[in-house]
């Protein structure tokens, strides 16, 4: 039996507030099962007013599928490794600015590695006095409002992916990448693909980590990446999520895009606990 969680929207495209639930207590099945049922549809959802360190974030996560430790090395939470931190913070106090910029360009999640994520979490400690949200684009809805004639050629295109290789990640880091344990290939990915659960056609092109497709030049793929992400990047498809200490939100890695706004004072401190979930 599944157990529908109460639900509140949050903006017009997407965000969905849960209601009524402590995900410091185990969840039993039913409810776990309503959540899973409504992600399914609603692909960014958001816990209020929680209260969990690394171990339990990860075990939220364990739920949905396996975490895994992120390619930054420096961020990962000594305890947890499978948890890091998404911070602006040094361990001296001082600003860190790679940690400021970090994840400020639309991208998906991991799409240079050899599997793909199901879902990520991002858990709020500290957050500025004003601004400093993250935006969602639903990337559903961005496919079903192409032309029919991007339609076509997109569905024949295989993107062409690597880490910060794409036109937004070289704009944003250019040769400052962070330090990683590995050395990332390049990976393929179609360019259009369909929801495992809801069975929706998802537009699968990020600016940050998508740099070309199979057979198509390079100064031809690069206008039609940056075209996709302004199409996808629209004020109808985005959700801007103002962040309150206590917040859990998790997001479908496979229908959405995201940025860190980076509208807020980089002086002000704004400190998260993460985790990215990949299937069993």
């Amino acid at each position: 039996m599944t157990r529908a969680p109460q639900l509140r929207p949050l903006g017009a495209a997407l965000g969905t507030e849960v209601l009524g639930i402590d995900l410091a207590k185990p969840l039993d099945a039913d409810t776990f099962a309503g959540i899973a049922a409504v992600f399914a549809e609603h692909p960014v959802l958001v816990f209020r007013d929680q209260s969990l360190g690394a171990p339990e974030l990860a075990a939220f996560g364990r739920r949905f599928g396996t975490p895994r430790p992120h390619a930054l090395t420096k961020y990962r939470h000594i305890d947890c490794p499978e948890v890091s931190w998404l911070t602006n913070v040094e361990e001296t106090g001082q600003i860190d600015w790679y940690g400021v910029k970090r994840a400020t360009a639309w991208h998906t999640d991991s799409t240079f590695e050899d599997a793909l994520p199901l879902l990520a979490m991002l858990h709020a400690k500290e957050v500025p006095s004003e601004k400093g949200g993250t935006m969602f684009a639903d990337m559903r809805a961005a496919w079903d409002a192409l032309p029919d004639a991007r339609k076509q050629l997109l569905s024949g295109l295989t993107g062409l992916h690597g880490r910060t290789s794409g036109p937004a990640g070289e704009r944003l880091y250019g040769d400052d990448k962070g330090a990683t344990d590995k050395k990332y290939e390049e990976v393929k990915w179609p360019a259009v693909t369909r929801h495992p659960v809801s069975g929706r056609s998802i537009l699968f092109v990020n600016p940050m980590h998508t740099h070309g497709f199979v057979g198509m030049k390079r100064e031809e793929a690069w206008p039609l990446i940056d075209e996709l992400a302004a199409h996808a990047t629209q004020e109808r498809f985005v959700y801007y999520h103002r962040w309150r200490v206590g917040d859990v939100l998790i997001w479908d890695e496979r229908a959405t895009m995201h940025r860190g706004a980076g509208d807020y004072r980089p002086d002000e401190r704004r400190i998260m606990l993460r985790t990215i979930v990949y299937p069993n």
